[in-house]
């Protein structure tokens, strides 16, 4: 005798009912069986529901004229107003323009440097000069946003230490933080001498792990250090990075808002101002909460687009990805 779902031509033996039902029922027996590792994770959950799911109801207003004193259910729908009023404003395409930019420069020049940084701290032999190199590269990492941005104010203001070197050989004072040209290179470059060093630990971990037989039988084989980097050390990082390149594309036109707010000048703003600094002054300076939120669902759509482009791309090439 076969069962017969309605809708479907595939008939369901009896036994194949039973077999789901026991998978159900052993899956059950298994948390109940390990109900503390379940426990440890409650607090991650509750975390998440509380502090990242349910504030996602405020983005409503993106499609409301938010008005406080009538809250968020109270204030009038005006459907995709705020965001017609975003594309249609003279400051979109220079939000897009500085906002991409900058991430796309990040994460050219900044994603490849823990790995290159890893590479070659993985072949050091004295262990003290590279646990010396190591602490001396990790370190920016502690330092505040708003220390970071102090120092280079102090470095590449006109009577800073670097104009001081250039007029010393003879050179001319250059305004690194009143020409909109140099607030990309001031960033990109500050961001990699505090990153870098930390974001290669998890690829140090990843080469920890390679089994040091595979470059014993390398060595015996004939391969001097850069094959055994480029066949032994590069394929066992490869999965380790491009999980954190799709994190990273996911991320995109997520810019680290406090520096390039802390870093902004009136003569730099033109380079200087991106999405998240917008949002910022147009949301809480100006008040106009409903645009400023149609403005960051704008940014997080977009970002969740090239989040699936990036992981499916992934998937399709490497194997690896997200889900």
């Amino acid at each position: 005798m076969k069962l017969k779902i309605k809708g479907s031509n595939n008939p369901l033996k009896p036994s194949t009912i039973r077999l789901e039902t026991l998978n159900k029922k052993s899956r059950i027996k298994r948390i109940l069986e390990n109900y503390e590792l379940y426990l440890f994770l409650l607090p991650a959950v509750i975390y998440f529901i509380v502090f990242q799911y349910v504030p996602m109801y405020g983005v409503v207003i993106a499609f409301k004229d938010y008005v406080p004193s009538l809250g968020i259910l109270g204030s009038p729908w005006v459907g995709f107003e705020n965001f017609q009023r975003f594309f249609d404003s003279y400051q979109f395409w220079t939000l897009i323009k500085n906002s991409l930019g900058l991430s796309i420069l990040q994460l050219v020049i900044g994603f490849p440097m823990p790995i290159i940084i890893a590479l070659l701290l993985n072949q050091m032999i004295h262990q003290k000069y590279k646990r010396f190199v190591q602490t001396v590269i990790y370190a920016p990492h502690f330092i505040s946003i708003v220390v970071l941005a102090g120092m280079v104010f102090v470095f590449f203001s006109d009577k800073g230490l670097v104009n001081s070197v250039i007029t010393l050989f003879g050179g001319s004072t250059i305004s690194f933080m009143s020409e909109p040209s140099w607030f990309k290179a001031l960033y990109i470059g500050s961001g990699v001498w505090q990153e870098t060093g930390w974001a290669c630990i998890v690829y140090l971990a990843a080469l920890a792990g390679v089994n040091p037989e595979v470059h014993e039988a390398a060595t015996v084989d004939g391969a001097n250090k850069w094959q055994r980097i480029l066949h032994v050390d590069i394929p066992a990082i490869m999965p380790t990075a491009i999980i954190l390149l799709i994190l990273s594309v996911g991320n995109l036109m997520n810019i680290g808002f406090e520096k390039a707010f802390l870093l902004q000048t009136p003569l730099n703003q033109p380079a200087a101002e991106i999405i998240p600094t917008y949002v910022y002054k147009v949301g809480l300076q100006q008040s106009e909460y409903s645009f400023a939120s149609a403005v960051g669902l704008f940014n997080s759509v977009i970002n969740l687009v090239l989040l699936w482009i990036v992981n499916r791309t992934a998937k399709k090439v490497s194997g690896s990805g997200l889900w």
